[in-house]
């Protein structure tokens, strides 16, 4: 019999609520919310949401195969020429190869050690200011840059009743932890920044 105070780790990873971003007056791509709720210890925050686009994945496989060079890291969808961001199905067609993309990389031990991977997940930072940070050029650290952005973007009061339920350690009837949080509901919203939704993809 297990313990009761042992909880089996989870990682749950969502990408969803992809959004037409303007770059400038002729350009415009589409960016991802990718929303994560774990209680796996690796994680600095249990619960957490930030926006990325298609290259910012590009960056992260390429920097994770770098440092792990003798693991074969999935495949991201394929980016194509016919690629068209008006068409919902060639965009959810991509969101559904991300989020596989990113459920198949948590679930290998040694990618979760990856400072780079914990920053693209729960910082907005970008990949200079990751690369930045991960080899000491500033004057924050990981936890830092996380917890600063996570600091900025309060949207997760569920995660403050969880620590407060496991540092009691009470079996309360708290309905906040058990309805507060259903990663599997495309309703929740985390509150990200971005522009509002636009209904063109």
């Amino acid at each position: 019999m297990t313990p009761k105070h042992e909880k089996q780790e989870f990682v749950t990873v969502l990408v969803r609520d992809p959004r037409t971003q303007k770059e400038d007056s002729w350009h415009s791509y589409i960016d991802y919310e990718i929303f994560i709720h774990t209680n796996s210890m690796c994680f600095t925050r249990k619960t957490s949401c930030v926006r990325r686009r298609f290259r910012e994945f590009v960056w992260l496989r390429q920097r994770l195969q770098s440092n792990a060079v003798l693991i074969q890291l999935p495949e991201l969808p394929s980016k194509t020429p016919f690629f068209n961001m008006n068409n919902p199905h060639h965009v959810d067609h991509r969101r559904q190869g991300l989020q596989e993309f990113l459920e198949k990389i948590l679930q290998d031990a040694l990618l979760l050690s990856d400072s780079r991977l914990h920053l693209f997940l729960q910082t907005q930072l970008s990949p200079e200011d990751m690369e930045a940070c991960v080899s000491g050029q500033t004057k924050y650290s990981v936890a830092d840059a996380i917890h600063k952005f996570a600091s900025l973007n309060r949207r997760f009061p569920i995660e403050d009743e969880e620590r407060k339920k496991d540092k009691n350690d009470a079996d309360s009837d708290s309905e906040s932890s058990s309805s507060g949080l259903r990663p599997s509901d495309d309703s929740i919203s985390c509150g990200c920044k971005a522009s509002p939704a636009s209904e063109e993809s």
